[in-house]
């Protein structure tokens, strides 16, 4: 494979998770007739706070796949032991926007038995990122990630990436219905590489009008992802079906997207070809979901390749 000397520049969020499980049913609880007045309390038995936000966990395994991603992203006055663990991960933080003054964005999250989940989001420090200055990095990266942050950082990004002559990898994710269809359609415009679910290319379908193959024709390569019935790469010469990476266990398919696009470009960067490219995508996404949280998968050069061989029995190309 051949080396990446430039890094990529990674935008979008850094939060902690609070996970709280709840050892019984909402529908228990909530009375149908009654939603117009709610108050009701939920007693959980497990409550877990762990490092997450789409750039953060994009570039967590970007750092895996033995990048040096720059994490350009705003951080609150919290995010101290946040920095070290990336930092040891491989993880550039240098670029970061530290906001002193503000906590790190937070999603509060609680499960109930049948994997329903009530949540509420603090934007925190994200919602400054259209503050973060990517002109900072000009000269350090050569591709830019846009992953779901404020809407204002996105289309600013999305902008600066362009004006950079930077390769814009493009995943707006759960921030598609924030933003306006104008920035969605300067994205896709933009886009070397999009990446999303079914149902996340369907919506931005339904609002712009722009199918997965409408980029494809355009030039862009565009990652479609179906969970457990695998994912396609709609490419320059077709359509590349890409099987799933067999989990040994599914332990918690949180932040598994994001290690898909992490995994997928990395490979992309390394010259790697396309139906090759799009297996270590699945099997990143496969390392994540074995593991609680979406940082806590690890794996070495030696071992991914090893696990390579085994899933798809053939050997890792480079």
């Amino acid at each position: 494979m051949r080396p990446v000397s430039k890094q990529v520049a990674v935008t979008g969020s850094v939060a902690f998770d609070t996970i709280m499980v709840f050892p019984g049913r909402f529908g228990e609880h909530i009375l149908p007739d009654k939603t117009h007045l709610i108050n009701v309390s939920f007693l959980v038995d497990r409550l877990e706070k762990r490092r997450g936000g789409t750039a953060a966990n994009i570039a967590y395994t970007l750092a895996l796949h033995g990048e040096s991603p720059l994490l350009c992203a705003a951080v609150g006055s919290d995010f101290g032991s946040y920095d070290d663990a990336l930092r040891d991960a491989g993880v550039d933080t240098s670029a970061a926007l530290r906001c002193d003054d503000v906590l790190c964005a937070g999603a509060f999250i609680t499960t109930d038995l049948d994997d329903n989940q009530i949540t509420a989001f603090f934007p925190g420090a994200m919602g400054r990122g259209g503050q973060v200055d990517l002109g900072a990095v000009a000269s350090r990266a050569d591709t830019v990630v846009v992953s779901p942050d404020a809407p204002d950082g996105m289309e600013r990004h999305v902008a600066q990436a362009r004006e950079l002559g930077a390769r814009l990898v493009f995943v707006p994710a759960q921030q598609i219905p924030s933003l306006s269809d104008a920035a969605l359609r300067a994205g896709l415009d933009a886009a070397w590489l999009v990446v999303g679910n079914d149902y996340e290319l369907e919506l931005i379908r339904s609002r712009t009008g722009v199918s997965a193959d409408d980029l494809r024709r355009r030039g862009a390569l565009v990652a479609l992802t179906r969970g457990g019935e695998g994912s396609e790469l709609h490419g320059p010469d077709g359509v590349v079906r890409v099987p799933v990476a067999p989990p040994r266990a599914v332990v918690d398919p949180t932040g598994a997207g994001d290690a898909y696009a992490a995994g997928l470009l990395a490979a992309l960067r390394r010259g790697l070809p396309l139906d090759a490219a799009g297996r270590v995508a699945a099997l990143s996404a496969t390392y994540a979901v074995e593991q609680q949280g979406p940082q806590s998968h690890a794996f070495t050069p030696a071992s991914f390749a090893e696990r390579y061989a085994e899933a798809f029995g053939a050997a890792l190309p480079g």
